[in-house]
């Protein structure tokens, strides 16, 4: 797996290969790792992916990333399917900041769907 060598000790370059390890790490339930790169402002006090083992990953777009200095932001939609449910995506723009040569996951948020203009001439 190309993410193994960053779960095993090698600092990504950027945001979006950290973004990729991150994901790969759910993949895997590599909960150590998640919590090693959040940063300790935002990361949880326990964190448990226990009630996810029946979640199955399905793939990674990125759409979109920023990039301003020492911060990124990225936009990606994961798929996963939970048991034998239907396959289902989440869409978020996460951030990223780098701190002593490393890149840390600050947060995440849902984008916003793109607002529907109604002609009001046409109802």
């Amino acid at each position: 797996m190309c993410c193994g060598r960053f779960h095993q000790g090698e600092a990504p370059e950027t945001a979006q290969q950290l973004l990729r390890a991150r994901y790969s790490a759910y993949v895997l339930l590599l909960e150590d790792y998640l919590l090693e790169t959040w940063h300790p402002s935002s990361r949880p006090p326990d964190f448990c992916l226990a009630e996810t083992y029946s979640t199955r990953w399905l793939g990674l777009d990125v759409r979109s990333q920023a990039v301003a200095g020492n911060r990124t932001s990225i936009e990606f939609i994961a798929r996963y399917r939970i048991g034998t449910g239907p396959a289902q995506q989440q869409n978020e723009i996460s951030r990223f900041v780098r701190e002593d040569g490393h890149w840390l996951y600050l947060d995440g948020e849902i984008p916003l769907p793109a607002p529907t203009y109604v002609n009001p001439r046409k109802r």
